[in-house]
C-alpha cells in the first residue's frame, strides 16, 4: 500500500490590539486562577496532568487525544485514539522529537514554532480510489494529525521495543512528524526556489502515486511522493535523512546511482553515506551483497518490452502481470535480466558506476544536489543540521527500553 503524507495550507490572520494610550499594569489575570487547568474528577486526571506539565505549560501545546468529531476528516470513517497508546506516543513525541529540537536549537525554538496541536487518530485515512493513505496533515502551522494511533505496539513495564518496532514507529509517526514539521518551518521562512529547479520538469501532482520508489529515485527524489511537488520533495528530503534506516537509504542510493553519475560525484556518494553515519563496510549488510538487475517494461500498445530499461535492486522485482496486445493471456509486467552481482558497496560497486556527460542527469546527482540545498537552507535559516539530528534520533532509539522503562509511566482510567 502506498502511503501519502498531505499539507493544508490555511491562512491564519494576526490582530493587533492597541492599548490607545493606557499604561495599564499587567500584574493580575482577569480570569479566575484559583480553578486548576486539569480537572482532578476526570477519570483522565493523572494523563491530563502530564500533559499540562510535560506539553502545555512548557510549550502552549494541546494535545487532543479524545475523539474530536468537528476537527476530524469527514472524507473517512475514523475511529477514536487508544488511550493507553496515546499516552506512549505522547512520551515518544516528548522525548524523540521535542527534546531532539530543543537540544540543538535552544530552549526558545519549539516555544516559537512548534506546531500548537496534535490531534490523535486510532484509523487511518484511506482512500479506496487511489489506494492510498493519509499519515498526517499539518493545518496553518498550528495543528499535525497524526493517523493509526491503534497499530502501535502495546506497552507495559518488563516489555521492550524491538528494532523493527521502531521502524514501524519511525515509518507511522515521526517521518510524518518531521515531515509536517518542516511544513511548519518552511512556511516561516521560504525555501530556496533552487531546490525545485533541480528536477522541475518531472514533478506530477496528480499521477505521483504510480510511480514507485526505485522510479523516483532514479528521477532524483527520495520517495515516490516527494515527487508529487517541490515544497513535498523539499520536506521528504529533510525527514528522509532523519529517520529513514541505513537499509532503505542503501537501496535508495544504489538505484539512484545505478543509471551512471557525473565525474566527480562518487566521492560525493560516499561522503553522504558517512554523513549518515552507515557503516558502508559492516559485513553482512544487504548493500555488500545484492545483484543488480535491468527492467524492461511490457507495452500493451505495442506488444513488446520497451528499449528504455532501469535498473532495480534484486528485492524490488514485481511478479506482477498484465493482459498482452492480443488479450490472449497474461504476461510478465516487467522483464528483469541480471546485469552484475555486488560483494562490496564501495569497492566493488561504486568503482563499477560509469559517468554520464549530461548536465540534467538526474538520479543520484538530483538528490545529492537537494540535500545540499536543504541542509544549507536548514543550518542558515534554523542553525540546525539534519545528519546531526538523525544521529541524535538514533541514540536516543538505541536507548529506547531503558527509557520506556525508568521514564514513562502509563496511567489507568480512574
Amino acid at each position: 500500500m502506498k502511503k501519502i503524507l498531505y499539507i493544508l495550507s490555511v491562512v491564519t490572520l494576526m490582530m493587533t490590539v492597541s492599548s490607545c494610550g493606557r499604561d495599564d499594569d499587567f500584574t493580575d489575570s482577569i480570569f479566575d486562577t484559583s480553578v486548576p487547568a486539569v480537572d482532578p474528577n476526570k477519570s483522565t486526571y493523572e494523563f491530563d496532568q502530564w500533559l499540562y506539565d510535560n506539553f502545555t505549560k512548557p510549550y502552549n501545546v494541546e494535545v487532543q487525544y479524545q475523539f474530536n468529531l468537528p476537527a476530524s476528516d469527514f472524507d473517512f470513517q475514523l475511529a477514536p485514539a487508544d488511550y493507553n497508546r496515546s499516552q506512549l506516543l505522547a512520551h515518544f513525541i516528548r522525548y524523540l522529537f521535542y527534546d531532539v529540537y530543543t537540544k540543538y536549537a535552544g530552549d526558545e525554538f519549539m516555544k516559537m514554532y512548534g506546531p500548537r496541536i496534535f490531534h490523535f487518530i486510532g484509523s487511518s485515512g484511506y482512500s479506496p480510489s487511489t489506494g492510498t493513505e493519509i499519515l498526517g496533515l499539518a493545518s496553518g502551522g498550528v495543528k499535525i494529525t497524526l493517523y493509526k494511533i491503534n497499530e502501535m505496539k502495546p506497552w507495559s513495564k518488563g516489555v521492550n521495543y524491538t528494532s523493527d518496532d521502531l521502524i514501524t514507529l519511525n515509518e507511522n509517526y515521526f517521518h510524518t512528524m518531521h515531515h509536517e514539521f518542516s511544513h511548519i518551518l518552511h512556511q516561516t521562512k521560504y525555501y530556496p526556489v533552487t531546490f525545485g529547479q533541480v528536477t522541475s520538469g518531472t514533478y506530477d501532482p496528480i499521477d505521483w502515486h504510480e510511480r514507485d520508489s526505485v522510479a523516483s529515485h532514479s528521477m532524483g527524489y527520495v520517495t515516490h511522493y516527494a515527487s508529487s511537488a517541490s515544497y513535498e520533495d523539499f520536506v521528504e528530503t529533510i525527514s528522509c535523512i532523519i529517520t529513514d534506516t541505513d537499509y532503505r537509504w542503501m537501496n535508495r542510493i544504489i538505484n539512484a546511482c545505478a543509471a551512471g553519475l557525473r565525474q566527480g560525484d562518487k566521492e560525493e556518494v560516499l561522503e553522504l553515506v558517512e554523513k549518515l553515519n552507515i557503516d558502508v563496510d559492516r559485513a553482512g549488510a544487504h548493500w555488500n551483497n545484492f545483484t543488480l538487475y535491468s527492467e524492461k517494461e511490457y507495452n500493451s500498445e505495442t506488444g513488446e518490452y520497451d528499449d528504455t530499461d532501469r535498473f532495480v535492486v534484486d528485492d524490488h522485482r514485481s511478479n506482477e502481470t498484465v493482459i498482452n496486445k492480443a488479450y490472449t493471456g497474461y504476461v510478465p509486467r516487467f522483464r528483469y535480466t541480471a546485469v552484475k552481482k555486488f560483494t562490496s558497496f564501495k569497492n566493488d560497486f561504486i568503482p563499477w558506476l560509469s559517468y554520464s556527460a549530461k548536465e540534467d542527469v538526474a538520479g543520484i546527482n538530483a538528490i545529492l544536489k537537494k540535500i545540499s540545498i536543504a541542509q544549507a537552507w536548514y543550518g542558515e535559516r534554523w542553525g540546525l543540521d539534519a545528519f546531526v539530528l538523525r544521529k541524535e534520533v538514533a541514540e536516543r532509539q538505541s536507548r529506547i527500553n531503558e527509557y520506556l522503562n525508568s521514564e514513562v509511566q502509563i496511567y489507568d482510567l480512574k
